[in-house]
């Protein structure tokens, strides 16, 4: 069992069940899943980002990440129907749990110049942030990066409004201001 899963069910939930003693245990927050994704633009110039990215990705989700592709060709951007475009991963169960734990408190502390996230969610529960540098996760070799890559890192949970939501992660040991 995930330690920070351990932490949930034996501390934060019987907090949430002794503040909100009117509410069913069924509407208390919980996390769902956690989406990390990376646009690649460099993909449309060079082959092996997708490869090399996917490899980093992977280390740092602990699965195989999907290649995400166009739909449509659009001239502009030079850019045809069915090219890869991005990677995603979508976490769930220990895993997420896992990632959540280490970003928490081994990723963020190491973000030069980091005083925390905003309390900021998307009004329905779910909080979204960027990564501008996958360099500070210590799975991945500096060696092998060639190129500075960003990422989105979106936390989706079961609570209805931003409070419920900001509450959880924190109480989740979440990075906050």
């Amino acid at each position: 069992m995930s330690r920070l899963y351990k932490k949930f069910r034996e501390e934060i939930a019987v907090q949430q069940r002794a503040r909100y003693a009117d509410r069913s245990p069924m509407e208390f927050a919980v996390l769902k899943k956690i989406v990390i994704s990376m646009g690649l633009g460099d993909a449309l110039k060079d082959k092996n980002a997708v490869a090399e990215h996917s490899e980093e990705l992977a280390l740092l989700s602990g699965q195989l990440p999907v290649v995400t592709r166009s739909k449509k060709a659009i001239s502009n951007f030079k850019l045809r129907e069915d090219q890869p475009v991005g990677l995603m991963v979508t976490l769930r169960g220990k895993r997420m749990y896992d990632f959540l734990d280490r970003f928490c408190n081994i990723v963020a502390p190491r973000i030069r110049d980091f005083r925390g996230f905003t309390k900021k969610c998307d009004g329905r529960g779910n909080f979204s942030f960027g990564i501008q540098d996958q360099q500070i996760f210590p799975e991945i070799n500096l060696d092998k990066v060639k190129r500075t890559q960003g990422m989105n890192v979106t936390v989706v949970t079961t609570a209805e409004n931003d409070e419920d939501c900001i509450e959880l992660l924190s109480l989740l040991g979440f990075p906050f201001k």
